[in-house]
């Protein structure tokens, strides 16, 4: 049985719908708070912001409840006085009738004045940090699909720009990750580039069939799904290119596991025209997949 080394600094991290517990790994919140607050999700962020306003303020009406006199016109009387009294000053708001009026009073009023400025601008830039940050809304397909194209063999992708602006100069990449093992008989991971047959648009707007040429220098050259689920084999796609409407450079990324390859497939055709020759796409039919020859491997 293998040993795992000291749970104390383990980490659970998702990849691929896998998970991958990594230990050894220092992760300190404090040291990095402001990647923790990029990456979690709104509603852990606004819960973990309200809990830490609700901490403060119960921290500050505990020192104001120290001297029973430090707040005049306290209302109601007592904590909860001194609890509301605190929301007032953290936010800078001072609605008049509360009011510091002892020494004792006003140093804990201006230590907290400091606390709820410097608070309120950190917030504030974090939440605008993370409004603006720019995200693509790229449509990937479900799956890669190879198939016989102008006379050559191909692995192609499909993809779509979802607000139909205009992402200039787009730039697309694609990598293979495998399993391989060495003459040494130790296994690591290899990621290979696959050469596109474009790589660049130019305006992607609509779609964009992304190809790479199955020839013999090709590691998809014989190969099949049987092939590709023992070296376990992983493409990833990223995208990059400007939006137009915002000039912020956009990446998108997708990561296709062996078991969502097809081959011997076609996409099922989504562009049409009707009698007034005006142009449809169906993004409906975006996913669906045909088989091409009796050989194809049946879709799941």
């Amino acid at each position: 049985m293998t040993k795992h080394p000291s749970r104390k600094n383990t980490q659970k991290v998702e990849f691929d719908g896998r998970q991958i517990y990594a230990h050894g790994v220092s992760s300190h919140f404090w040291h990095d708070s402001y990647h923790y607050a990029m990456t979690s999700s709104w509603s852990l962020f606004f819960v973990v912001f309200a809990a830490m306003f609700v901490a403060l303020n119960l921290f500050f009406a505990t020192l104001y409840s120290f001297d029973s006199h430090a707040v005049a016109n306290l209302y109601p009387g007592g904590f909860w006085g001194a609890f509301f009294f605190s929301v007032e000053t953290l936010a800078t708001v001072g609605y008049g009738d509360m009011h510091p009026q002892t020494v004792y009073g006003h140093i804990v009023s201006t230590i907290e004045i400091f606390t709820g400025m410097s608070g309120i601008a950190m917030i504030t830039g974090v939440m605008f940090a993370r409004f603006s940050r720019p995200k693509a809304k790229i449509m990937f397909t479900r799956h890669p699909i190879t198939y016989r194209h102008n006379g050559e063999q191909v692995l192609c992708i499909r993809i779509a720009n979802s607000r139909l602006n205009v992402i200039a100069e787009a730039s697309a990449r694609l990598r293979l990750l495998r399993l391989e093992t060495t003459t040494e008989n130790s296994r690591f991971i290899r990621i290979i580039d696959l050469p596109l047959k474009r790589d660049q648009h130019p305006m992607f707007s609509l779609g964009w069939n992304i190809f790479h040429v199955i020839d013999e220098q090709s590691p998809f050259y014989h190969m099949n799904a049987k092939l590709l689920e023992q070296m376990q084999g992983r493409l990833i796609l990223s995208i990059e290119g400007v939006d137009e409407t915002t000039s912020q450079t956009l990446r998108a990324r997708h990561i296709y596991s062996w078991d969502k390859v097809r081959f011997n497939y076609r996409y099922k055709d989504i562009t049409s025209s009707d009698e007034q020759m005006n142009n449809h796409m169906d993004y409906t039919l975006f996913d669906e997949i045909i088989a091409e020859t009796d050989e194809a491997e049946p879709a799941k």
